[in-house]
């Protein structure tokens, strides 16, 4: 009874190890389903081609669209546009999924964006691409790379070279530092001041003021909140005071700003306020009166035609005679 009969043949194997992808006792499930893996077929490129790494390819944590568009830019010369309107000009995606994976790109330190100004004064963003962010400086200069023990990390006790073992494989890997403090809040940066009127009065600054809330209706990217408004409305009444239309102000706030959007709107419109303020009218000299010319009249003595506020006056060779008579 308890010996086993070899005559009977082998039970069927459960589902659950039957359906187990990586199941050692069905070999053949295994090597059949590995045929349906890909078969690379390369040729060699000689000309127009970009080198691209493993660790962007196969990045665990970026979306498709963004190591799609990280392709698409280290592809590109230099000086390229790689603006958001631009790519999705190029591309069928939409400008929200754009952005979000140049957000990606922006995070894992494959691209950065800083800002310039030109020698015109113009504020643009400068796009830098990085084929590989995060490279250690010894395989720029060529040396080889010397391991460095973290404080705190004993080595197995069966290690020969201090420093060098590899850790068990059973450990925890330890996550990175960037997720375990979250970034800081960028704090916001004061707005550059602004001209301040000569004579200000309270309908200069509404007029200001209501110039300034009207500005996104022709651009929604300058929408304004209350707090920036209230600053900017005395530079507005500055070149109010200096003989400057509301049109023109208007035209010089609104004309050329960055293709991307100003980041901070107020900003732009406080420096532009400063930076272009038109100088002072001439100083006009108050007109002297015209002297009064009196109507024509006669004389009472010669009868000779004189200029008299009133009748009866006499001429200057007339009033001797008439004092020595009176």
């Amino acid at each position: 009874m308890g010996t086993d009969d070899p005559s009977v043949p082998p039970h069927a194997q459960s589902a659950v190890v039957a359906n187990e992808p990586h199941s050692r006792a069905n070999p053949r499930t295994r090597a059949r389903r590995s045929a349906y893996g890909v078969i690379h077929e390369n040729t060699r490129h000689t000309t127009r081609f970009t080198v691209i790494g493993n660790h962007l390819a196969q990045h665990p944590e970026l979306s498709l669209v963004a190591i799609a568009l990280a392709v698409h830019i280290q592809s590109l010369p230099s000086n390229a546009p790689v603006d958001i309107r631009t790519l999705a000009e190029r591309f069928p995606e939409g400008r929200d999924r754009i952005a979000a994976g140049l957000r990606e790109l922006e995070v894992h330190g494959y691209l950065r964006r800083v800002r310039e100004r030109t020698p015109a004064g113009r504020i643009v963003t400068r796009t830098i691409s990085c084929n590989q962010p995060k490279a250690p400086r010894h395989q720029e200069s060529g040396h080889a790379p010397v391991p460095v023990v973290p404080p705190g990390v004993v080595d197995p006790p069966n290690c020969n070279t201090p420093g060098k073992c590899v850790a068990p494989a059973d450990s925890a890997p330890e996550e990175p530092t960037s997720r375990r403090k979250p970034r800081e809040p960028r704090r916001k940066h004061p707005l550059p001041p602004v001209p301040q009127p000569a004579h200000p009065s309270p309908a200069l600054l509404r007029t200001a003021t209501d110039l300034l809330a009207g500005l996104h209706h022709q651009d929604p990217r300058l929408l304004l909140s209350a707090c920036d408004t209230a600053h900017l409305a005395p530079g507005v009444a500055a070149w109010l005071q200096r003989d400057v239309s509301p049109a023109a102000v208007h035209h010089a706030l609104t004309t050329d700003l960055p293709p991307e959007g100003p980041r901070r709107p107020a900003a732009l419109l406080a420096h532009r306020l400063t930076a272009q303020l038109p100088p002072p009218p001439p100083f006009r000299a108050p007109t002297e009166p015209s002297p009064v010319r009196h109507p024509l009249r006669n004389c009472d003595g010669c009868d000779r035609g004189i200029r008299a506020p009133e009748p009866g006056a006499l001429c200057r060779d007339c009033r001797p005679a008439a004092s020595a008579h009176a």
